[in-house]
């Protein structure tokens, strides 16, 4: 019987890839005399601290108000803001009652629990007002109806586009001991 040693993997040889930049530029021969003098780098550009309103503005992005072909000229409005469980709608009128400008969050593609949440409030109301601001309006007043996650993100939405809100009111309505509600859930 023969004992064999046990057999070692040879050593494979590292495949020939492309130099890179940093080595190419150790080797060649430095023709800059400041650079060859050891002269300090140049100045690292300054940093600016970016400001509450300029980190808004991206998230918001350009408000680009453009006038409507069919401008009405409207300059006070009243925003209804229906903010329920599933969903949250928003509605611009003038002071008469006539619509503006509406939107709600199925429209703007969020599907589902989506659409309850806050953030779906907020992009529905941005896009209600700017409709409404390429119409003119200006100052609005706010009537919040339901229970939904979207009432105060709606309204601050409505102040970050630079509206003018001179009064906010809840008008849920509330029952005198009406009609029976629904059962109770058991989970």
């Amino acid at each position: 019987m023969s004992e064999e040693a046990p057999k070692t993997p040879k050593a494979r040889k590292p495949k020939a890839t492309a130099p890179d930049a940093a080595a190419t530029a150790a080797a060649a021969p430095v023709t800059d005399v400041t650079a060859a003098a050891g002269a300090a780098p140049a100045a690292a550009p300054e940093r600016k601290e970016i400001t509450a309103k300029e980190l808004l503005g991206e998230e918001i992005g350009e408000i680009k108000v453009r006038r409507a072909k069919g401008s009405k000229n409207i300059t006070v409005g009243i925003v209804h803001v229906l903010a329920t469980f599933n969903n949250t709608k928003v509605t611009i009128t003038d002071a008469n009652g006539n619509v503006i400008s509406w939107g709600s969050a199925g429209r703007h593609q969020f599907r589902g629990s989506r659409k309850s949440t806050a953030y779906a409030a907020q992009v529905v109301c941005q896009e209600a007002a700017k409709l409404a601001m390429a119409h003119g309006l200006k100052d609005v007043s706010v009537r919040v109806k339901g229970p939904g996650m979207g009432r105060d993100s709606a309204i601050r939405a409505l102040q970050l586009l630079g509206l003018n809100v001179s009064s906010i009111v809840d008008t849920t309505p509330i029952p005198h001991n009406g009609c029976r509600p629904p059962k109770r859930r058991r989970v």
